[in-house]
């Protein structure tokens, strides 16, 4: 037996849901983006507000703490589990825009 080098028979369409390398690129083109933002936010209230402005921050009283403290104790990681929130809801009309909502 011989395996057929053929093509399939068909009109030559491409199957349902392929992409093209351009669209594949721009869509992880624009993920990354994203996540690159996202990351930078996170960064600067984690780094920024934590411990770079501490100094500036810890004479202003978030409840009876600097905020300083705050941040670098908690608000940073409040921001890390927003941010993640806001990557889906972002990824989830990146998704429609390129087809590929599950």
């Amino acid at each position: 037996m011989t395996k057929s080098t053929t093509a399939p028979k068909g009109k030559g369409k491409k199957p349902k849901g392929a992409w093209s390398v351009e669209k594949a690129q721009r869509y992880w083109r624009k993920n990354l983006t994203i996540i690159g933002i996202l990351l930078l936010i996170w960064a600067l209230v984690s780094y920024g507000a934590g411990i770079l402005l501490a100094d500036l921050l810890y004479n202003v009283p978030f409840g009876q703490l600097p905020m300083s403290f705050w941040f670098a104790q908690q608000g940073a990681i409040i921001v890390f589990v927003v941010l993640i929130f806001v990557y889906c809801w972002i990824m989830d009309r990146v998704d429609e825009e390129f087809d590929v909502k599950e």
